[in-house]
């Protein structure tokens, strides 16, 4: 066989070679393509779009105070024996026998020592007793005038307590004065809690939040949210389980919710959570929590 022709068929060859492989891919491609291509569509958390309560809220901090306190100044050479004081009493009960009389409660509370008082009465053989009604707490607030308008008694409050963040305690508002004080230009507000099981102690620093302006408002969870520049998004479910792109207008968030003016209806369907695997006039499979 001439040089040539050897030359021409390695060349013919080598093409041959290239076509193979390049239908080869292609066929494989077409395949994997064809066969991805049937996946099932992703299965998604969806939630119905429905309506819950929200409300503003005031911030504020103010101290514990009892519902009732009174305090006994005792001497202690008119002790007759060594001074032992009941946690507890109850309205009538023997607080303490001395020499001249005798103390009883004038109504239901805890008793505990306020400590040596030489420094107060003139003599340091002097004590006073502390009697607290704990079963109600109360605490005055110092709220900014421009609340002043939302201020009104019986508004529901929530309060939180350091010694115990993981409990929320309710109440209302008890009273509201009548003028602003001009060098604070605050409003002083008391509230009103019910101290369950004694858990809230005097003195105690106290974070409230005040509910105002409650309405009924459609909801949606906060993940269900896109934001995009000063616009929301969230993705509707149709009839056929598409996913649809939709701007909508939020108002207030409370706690995992967010408050919907406009863009969705009471019923509407919309991915709750994985906004990651959607994409936009995509298919999913709703999956309801």
């Amino acid at each position: 066989m001439k040089r040539s022709t050897k030359i021409t068929s390695v060349i013919i060859i080598f093409f041959l070679i290239i076509a193979v492989v390049i239908i080869g891919r292609t066929l494989i491609g077409n395949h994997f393509a064809k066969k991805f291509s049937k996946r099932p569509p992703p299965a998604i958390i969806v939630s119905d779009v429905s309506n819950r309560i929200f409300s503003e809220k005031i911030e504020s901090f103010g101290t514990a105070l009892s519902k009732k306190t009174k305090s006994f100044r005792i001497k202690r050479d008119q002790l007759i024996s060594e001074l032992k004081l009941k946690k507890f009493v109850q309205k009538g009960d023997v607080i303490i026998k001395l020499k001249d009389n005798t103390i009883t409660a004038p109504f239901d509370g805890f008793l505990g020592y306020r400590g040596i008082t030489g420094d107060i009465l003139g003599s340091d053989n002097s004590i006073i007793i502390t009697l607290d009604d704990n079963s109600i707490i109360f605490s005055d607030l110092q709220i900014p005038e421009i609340f002043a308008p939302f201020i009104k008694k019986n508004l529901p409050i929530e309060a939180e307590f350091s010694g115990n963040k993981q409990k929320k305690y309710s109440g209302k508002v008890y009273a509201v004065s009548s003028r602003i004080n001009a060098e604070t230009r605050s409003l002083l507000t008391r509230i009103k809690i019910k101290n369950e099981n004694n858990e809230l102690i005097p003195g105690s620093l106290l974070e409230v939040k005040i509910n105002y302006n409650e309405r009924n408002s459609l909801s949606i969870p906060d993940t269900s949210l896109m934001l995009e520049g000063n616009k929301a998004f969230v993705y509707k479910i149709d009839d056929k389980n598409f996913a649809n792109k939709t701007e909508v207008i939020i108002g207030i968030r409370d706690k995992s919710y967010i408050e919907v003016i406009s863009g969705l209806n009471e019923g509407d369907i919309i991915v709750a959570e994985g906004l990651k695997k959607v994409r936009p006039n995509s298919k999913i499979k709703p999956i309801k929590k």
